[in-house]
Formats: C-alpha cells, structure tokens, sequence
C-alpha cells in the first residue's frame, strides 16, 4: 500500500509558476514509477508528466513540453511538478500517482495507488 498527499497548488497569475509536490509514504518509494495527471471540470483525467526511476526524467505532453517538469527526490520519498509560464487552461485539480509497472505512462488505469489531488487555478 502506497499513501501519496499532493501539496503546494493554489491561485496564480497567468504567465507565473508553482511548484507541486507529492509526499509517499508505505511501501517502498523506489519500486514505484511516479506520474501525474490534471483533471478540469467537465473533462477526463489528462495526462501531465512521468518520472521514471531514480535521477530527473520527464516525459509530458507537447502542449506542456518546456513549461511543466517532473523530478523525484528519493531521499525524501517525494516528487515534485515544476510548473512555469501557467496558462488559464491549465486550471484544474493536479494528482500524482504511482505504479511498479506501468505498461502506457499515460493511460490512469496503469497507476495502482493515487492522492486526493491538489487545485491549481491560473487568473488570466
């Protein structure tokens, strides 16, 4: 069992940043690969990025390329979305998941465990 607690959305001007994090606590941190997803009113849980084991990696969709950036911090059990140059699209509630095997890093139904989400809400 994996517990995860998203943290640090809130209201911000269109054009700044906001870093998001996500505390794990339970089974070990390291054997699970970490994504996060964003989900507005209305719409499906949407992809966000992906961190893979150990180290920075990244993958996330062409619309968020160069503005959102995933890493993990496994001394701390925690990973972190670094979100630049927000848009008003970009509002919505942010959720970080995780899996040990995530067959596509982009579809939800791959993470086994997920947090109760974290709202971010950009004024333009």
């Amino acid at each position: 069992q994996v517990q995860l607690v998203e943290s640090g959305g809130g209201l911000v001007q269109a054009g700044g940043s906001l870093r998001l994090s996500c505390a794990a606590s339970g089974r070990a941190f390291s054997d699970y690969r970490m994504g996060w997803f964003r989900q507005a009113p209305g719409k499906a849980r949407e992809f966000v990025a992906f961190t893979g084991f150990g180290g920075r990696t990244t993958s996330s969709t062409d619309s968020m390329k160069g503005r959102f950036t995933a890493s993990r911090d496994s001394a701390k059990n925690t990973v972190y979305l670094q979100m630049n140059n927000l848009k008003s699209e970009d509002t919505a509630v942010y959720y970080c998941a995780a899996a040990r095997n995530p067959g596509v890093v982009s579809d939800p139904d791959s993470y086994d465990y997920w947090g109760q989400g974290t709202q971010v809400t950009v004024s333009s």
